[in-house]
């Protein structure tokens, strides 16, 4: 939630657990003490402030820096933040215009909606998570056998709420109304996966099947045995993701490589054509694609608009020239944990990327900068960020 509004400007504090804080700076591997990598890509530009808001002293630190927030983002199960007394009914009683942005795993109505949850639980619950049991009776992931066109992928319901987060600002501008947003992940999952979702779910309402695999028929994401819409192999090895599935991008190959032989064999009475009954096709364009290098079949697509371009592995991705052009990932130096790739926000804003103007921080590094320009005093500070019991 919150690297995506950093990303997009905006000044964001993470208020965390005295001496706890945020579990996600040791874990999934370490460069240095207190710095995985995804910590200094998803807080990055943040500021990290210790409260313990189980104590008076640390709410009332909690709700005076609220004062001065435009969105609260809760990122906790459902409930959570109620439990402590510092869920949304409570917030309005000190911000009444507060943005409550509720990413939760299971939302914030609904029998599940305290039930605490990790990444796959919420997949799991969209039907993203198609499992099997083996010969020894243990159970695993699956493929998606069952699905036309590959299923529920999965992810997270930031974006979700975020966009929505935006838009009650904007609503607010005009009517001075806050808003509670309850975006859920298992929501959020469907929605990300919304093609295959509505063909699978009408898909006994289906009166033809021209250009699709039938339900059952394993596939990667696109119709089992596509000719016109597959990777093929150039002649320097790199492969090559081919999509000329529209008539008019068909011609355009078979005149970019002189073939005029094969340009009816596409159908124009259907939008668009996999090639799924015409296997025959396929050993002829994997030995056409054979004639040529990656760079010149991407010259090919250039110069006559045909949907081909090179599937890079990941560690190809940053000297690939488009995506270096794009600079969606930088490297720059964390002063504790030292050269560090990151990732940007995926769009350019008047010709400006985002970047790291504040490091991901240490637990606590702003606590006194930011609760002392509210106004709090030393006193008040420190009583913030004692452990003690709820009261």
């Amino acid at each position: 939630l919150g690297i995506l509004l950093c990303d997009l400007g905006e000044e964001v504090i993470k208020v965390e657990e005295p001496s706890k804080g945020d579990y996600i700076r040791d874990m999934l591997g370490i460069i240095t003490p207190h710095h995985s990598p995804a910590h200094l890509q998803v807080n990055k530009n943040k500021k990290s402030v210790t409260i313990n808001v189980n104590t008076p002293e640390g709410k009332h630190a909690f709700f005076e820096l609220l004062k001065t927030a435009d969105i609260f983002a809760d990122g906790l199960r459902g409930g959570a933040c109620e439990a402590m007394g510092i869920g949304y009914e409570e917030q309005r009683k000190h911000k009444p215009d507060i943005i409550y942005m509720a990413s939760t795993g299971f939302g914030l109505t609904g029998p599940y909606s305290n039930l605490a949850a990790h990444g796959y639980s919420m997949t799991a619950i969209a039907g993203g998570l198609p499992a099997k049991k083996d010969e020894d009776g243990f159970v695993d992931r699956s493929g998606n056998e069952s699905d036309v066109l590959g299923g529920v992928k999965g992810g997270a319901g930031g974006p979700f709420a975020v966009m929505a987060a935006l838009a009650a600002l904007i609503r607010r501008d005009r009517t001075g109304q806050g808003a509670l947003i309850d975006a859920a992940a298992c929501d959020a999952n469907l929605a990300a996966s919304w093609l295959p979702v509505v063909t699978n779910l009408n898909y006994d309402k289906l009166i033809d099947l021209t250009g699709m695999s039938p339900r059952g028929e394993p596939n990667e994401g696109w119709p089992a045995g596509s000719v016109l819409y597959a990777l093929y192999e150039a002649k320097d090895g790199r492969f090559m993701m081919f999509g000329a599935i529209e008539p008019k991008f068909w011609y355009n190959f078979c005149a970019a490589i002189d073939r005029p032989d094969l340009r009816d064999t596409i159908r124009t009475d259907i939008p668009v054509d996999y090639g799924i009954d015409r296997q025959w096709l396929r050993p002829v364009l994997r030995d056409i694609f054979l004639e040529r290098t990656s760079q010149e079949w991407m010259d090919i697509a250039l110069k006559h608009n045909i949907p081909i371009c090179v599937a890079n592995t990941l560690d190809q991705v940053p000297t690939d020239p488009h995506m270096a052009a794009r600079a969606m990932l930088f490297e720059q130096e964390h002063p504790r944990a030292g050269p560090f790739t990151y990732l940007r926000y995926p769009a350019i804003i008047d010709g400006q990327h985002s970047g790291v103007e504040i490091d991901a921080p240490m637990l606590g590094a702003h606590t006194n900068e930011v609760l002392s320009s509210i106004g709090l005093g030393e006193d008040e500070i420190a009583a913030a960020q004692v452990l003690g019991k709820r009261r």
